[in-house]
């Protein structure tokens, strides 16, 4: 595999560029599936809204166990075709997607055994838990599918095409869009299936998707090949991903059992709060493709360079991306603060879920900037091999700042304080980050 898309050679702001506004496509689709979901949901009544917003979290756990493993393959096939062993990349794919099967589909089966008493834990009342269990135990069945397509993807990252996976997830996300409606309220001669069609709607665009990931990863690539069962290779190749799944799988982990206690503690205040927090996180994770953008483009950029021996080169790119995100956020808070209640009205028509849905969309996109300069360098610890301290980090963001300020907010001013917590919490952790990220040194474990 030579350097076909300039990771090592090409000036750093094009090669970024040229990465990243495939990614961003790429991500905006997995996104849009869950803000199309939201959207139609909606139309449905505030009851429904409530009740996936509920399952955001639970989702997120099953999706950040796919970023986890993601991220381990995109930092250790970054660094094996950096340094020209491609044999081995393609064994270790293998190995990886294996891997990743069996871990989603045990995670699932614990998912749907524990629907009832972890959601009424969470705070759903009588109306809303039957509406969550109708929706979660469709998505469930398909989820480990999703897990190897987003593992899949972040192979074909690792080498410099972010192209490929950008299309398959716009694929996906279509196909998504046109069934939602057909399956939510019974158009035509589909069946009305309410929240249970958005999980079907799903489920079918994954496996789609995954056929189109496949052909490319296995017959087209040649990325992956099908190794013999060898434990002694198994057991080396899951303990490599270990070293940075385990570590960036909790990272992405403690954001949605973070957001799930914020919710908790929502609920118990007013539950209108909660179909507006659900639809707030929607929104923003649209508000931050472009950090995701970035960040999966500079991990295997990084993880190549450091391959090839290009510290300096991996440190320069690491500062653009950090300077690049804070101009571009605040200038994309702007139209978000001004447009902020006709963009509320999209998702409900409640005057106590507007109120503090547009609340929402004033107050934390303020503090995007320093968020993305978080993750982006939280991020590239994984492909200088500190997963440890990424989790630090955002352990140190969670759990040391968000939830006691949250709670403090809580006590002091009911739901507008908590919800100030958090971009009090961002502005305080990115400006940290900020100057971490001139002290980085290379870890060649």
């Amino acid at each position: 595999m030579k350097d076909k898309h300039g990771l090592l050679s090409a000036p750093i702001g094009q090669v970024l560029l040229k990465l990243s506004l495939p990614n961003l496509l790429g991500i905006f689709t997995v996104f849009a599936f869950n803000l199309v979901d939201t959207f139609f949901i909606s139309r449905l009544g505030t009851v429904p809204l409530a009740a996936i917003s509920f399952t955001f979290p639970v989702t997120l756990i099953v999706i950040s166990i796919a970023i986890g493993v993601g991220a381990a393959v995109s930092t250790n096939l970054g660094r094996l075709i950096g340094s020209g062993q491609a044999p081995h990349a393609r064994v270790f794919l293998h190995d990886a997607l294996l891997l990743s099967f069996l871990v989603a589909t045990g995670l699932c089966l614990i998912g749907s055994a524990s629907m009832h008493w972890l959601f009424t834990l969470m705070g759903a009342n009588a109306e809303s838990l039957p509406l969550v269990n109708d929706y979660l135990f469709i998505w469930y069945l398909g989820a480990p599918l999703l897990v190897l397509l987003m593992v899949g993807n972040q192979g074909l990252r690792a080498t410099g095409d972010t192209r490929s996976p950008a299309m398959i997830m716009t694929i996906s996300a279509l196909i998504n869009l046109v069934l939602d409606p057909l399956l939510i309220f019974g158009i035509g001669p589909f069946p009305r299936l309410e929240m249970q069609g958005a999980a079907i709607a799903s489920v079918i665009s994954w496996i789609v998707a995954i056929g189109f990931s496949g052909h490319l990863l296995i017959f087209k690539r040649k990325l992956v090949i099908f190794a013999e069962h060898d434990r002694v290779r198994l057991k080396q190749n899951w303990q490599k991903l270990a070293h940075i799944a385990r570590p960036a799988a909790l990272m992405y982990l403690i954001n949605p059992l973070a957001n799930a206690v914020l919710m908790m503690m929502l609920a118990r205040i007013d539950h209108s709060s909660v179909a507006a927090f659900g639809a707030g996180t929607r929104i923003e994770s649209l508000a931050l493709i472009v950090v995701m953008a970035v960040s999966s483009s500079l991990v295997p950029f990084i993880a190549q360079n450091l391959g090839a021996g290009q510290q300096e080169r991996a440190s320069q790119a690491l500062q653009f991306s950090l300077k690049f995100i804070l101009l571009f956020q605040c200038i994309l808070y702007i139209p978000l603060f001004i447009f902020s209640m006709p963009l509320a009205q999209l998702f409900s028509s409640d005057p106590q879920v507007l109120k503090w849905l547009n609340f929402y969309i004033i107050a934390l996109p303020c503090a995007y900037g320093p968020l993305g300069v978080v993750m982006i360098f939280a991020a590239s610890l994984n492909a200088y091999h500190k997963p440890l301290s990424s989790l630090v980090i955002n352990l140190s963001r969670l759990l040391l700042l968000m939830l006691p300020l949250a709670l403090l907010g809580s006590y002091l001013d009911g739901v507008k304080g908590l919800l100030l917590a958090l971009p009090v919490t961002n502005l305080l952790m990115g400006g940290a980050c900020f100057v971490l990220s001139k002290r980085i040194e290379v870890t060649t474990q």
